[in-house]
C-alpha cells in the first residue's frame, strides 16, 4: 500500500484541521470519503476533496473504499462508530476521548481484537516539543521518584458562544461532562503520560459556574499516587487571563512547564539523602539551573504529527504516539473527579465503570437541557 484511503467521519472544526493538511499535501494519504449529518455541508466538501459524501457512517464503513477512518463526532458517537469501523478490519483513529465514559472506553477498546490494524488516540499534546522534552527527562530517572504534581490549566476560557454554537457540549447527554471530558483531556493525559495515574482522587466541580450548562466548566482535584506523591488539578473555562502552569517535584529537583518554558531545578543529591543527612536544618544549596531551550511549531502542526505519525504507523508500523488502549485513563480521571465531586467522596481507582454508568445515566435523565 503506497497511499492510505482515508475517510472522515464528523466534519466539524478539528476536522478542518486535518483536511487542512491533506490539503497542502500530507505524504501517503488521500480522502476517499466525508461523513457529517449536515448533507449539504459534507456534499460540498467532497465535491472540494473530490471524494464521496455520506451522511450514515454505517453506509462509508460497508462501501469499503476506506483504508482507514478518522472520527471526529461528538463525544458519544465515538464508541459506536469505532466499534463498527475496528469490526470492518479498518484502521482507526478517535479524537479525544475516546469515549465519554469508562465503560464505553472498556467497550471500544475490547473491540480492537486485530492487532494488525491501527487504532490511534489523538492527543496532539504529546507531540509538542516542551511536554517531550518533560517526558525524557522524567523517563531517564534524572528526577527519580515523583513527590508531587501541580497542574493548572485556566486557560481555556469559553463565552457563552461557544457552548451555544454546539449545544451538545452543554449537557451530559451530549458531551458526557464538561470541561474535564472535552478540553482538560489534554492535561489529564498529559499527567498519567508523565507521572502514571493516581490511587485515589478527591473532586470539587462547579457544574454551569459562569456559563448556561449544565455540566462542569470549573473542576478541582486532589490526587493521591501509592508512592505517597500527591497532585492537585484546577481547569477551568471561566477564567481570563488564564494559567497553563505545571509543576513536577521529584526526589531530584523540580521541572516547571510555564506556558512553553522549560525550567529543570536540579539537585546533586536526592531530598531523601538530603533528609537523612548531617546537614543543617537551614539547608540552603542552590540546585543546578537546567533551562530547556524549546522551538515550539505552530499550534496546528500538532494534528499535522499525529495524523502522519498514524499514516505511518499504517504504512510501516510506526510507534503510535497515543495508542488509543492509553486513552482510557484520561477519561477515567475525568469520571472520578466528576463522581467524587457528586457523591462528595474520595474515589479509589481503579474507578467503578458500571457505578459511574449509573450516576451519568441519572444526569442524563434528569437532564434540565433541551
Amino acid at each position: 500500500m503506497k497511499k492510505v484511503n482515508l475517510g472522515i467521519i464528523g466534519t466539524g472544526g478539528v476536522a478542518n484541521t486535518y483536511l487542512r493538511f491533506i490539503r497542502e499535501g500530507s505524504a501517503n494519504v488521500e480522502i476517499t470519503a466525508l461523513c457529517d449529518i449536515d448533507a449539504e455541508k459534507v456534499e460540498s466538501l467532497a465535491k472540494d476533496f473530490q471524494c464521496r459524501a455520506y451522511t450514515d457512517y454505517h453506509k462509508l464503513i460497508d462501501d469499503k473504499i476506506c483504508d482507514a477512518v478518522v472520527i471526529a463526532t461528538p463525544h458519544f458517537l465515538h464508541t459506536p462508530i469505532g466499534i463498527a469501523a475496528l469490526g470492518a478490519g479498518l484502521h482507526v483513529l478517535v479524537e479525544k476521548p475516546i469515549s465519554a465514559q469508562k465503560a464505553d472506553c472498556q467497550k471500544l477498546i475490547a473491540a480492537h481484537t486485530d492487532k494488525t490494524k491501527v487504532f490511534g488516540a489523538c492527543f496532539n499534546q504529546r507531540v509538542r516539543p516542551h511536554f517531550k522534552a518533560v517526558k525524557d527527562v522524567i523517563d531517564s530517572g534524572q528526577l527519580g521518584d515523583i513527590i508531587r504534581v501541580e497542574c493548572i490549566a485556566t486557560h481555556w476560557f469559553r463565552t457563552n458562544n461557544y457552548y451555544k454554537s454546539a449545544s451538545w457540549r452543554t449537557k451530559w447527554g451530549g458531551g458526557g461532562g464538561g470541561i474535564l471530558i472535552n478540553q482538560a483531556q489534554h492535561q489529564l493525559d498529559l499527567l498519567q503520560w508523565f507521572v502514571g495515574m493516581p490511587s485515589k482522587v478527591t473532586g470539587f466541580c462547579k457544574f454551569g459556574h459562569t456559563h448556561d450548562i449544565e455540566v462542569e466548566d470549573t473542576a478541582n482535584a486532589y490526587f493521591e499516587y501509592a508512592n505517597g506523591a500527591t497532585g492537585l488539578f484546577a481547569v477551568s473555562t471561566c477564567e481570563y487571563p488564564g494559567t497553563d502552569r505545571l509543576e513536577i517535584c521529584g526526589q531530584f529537583g523540580k521541572i516547571t512547564i510555564d506556558n512553553e518554558e522549560v525550567v529543570f531545578l536540579r539537585n546533586q543529591q536526592s531530598v531523601k539523602e538530603i533528609n537523612e543527612s548531617e546537614l543543617p536544618f537551614t539547608f540552603k544549596t542552590k540546585p543546578e539551573k537546567v533551562c530547556i531551550n524549546i522551538q515550539e511549531e505552530e499550534f496546528r502542526q500538532q494534528w499535522k504529527h499525529t495524523l502522519e505519525n498514524f499514516i505511518e504507523a499504517i504504512l510501516a508500523g510506526a510507534e503510535l504516539i497515543a495508542p488509543a488502549e492509553q486513552g482510557i485513563n484520561a477519561v477515567e480521571l475525568a469520571n472520578a473527579i466528576i463522581y467524587s465531586s457528586i457523591k462528595n467522596k474520595t474515589v479509589e481507582l481503579p474507578l467503578d465503570a458500571a457505578e459511574y454508568d449509573r450516576l451519568l445515566q441519572e444526569l442524563i435523565k434528569n437532564s434540565s437541557q433541551e
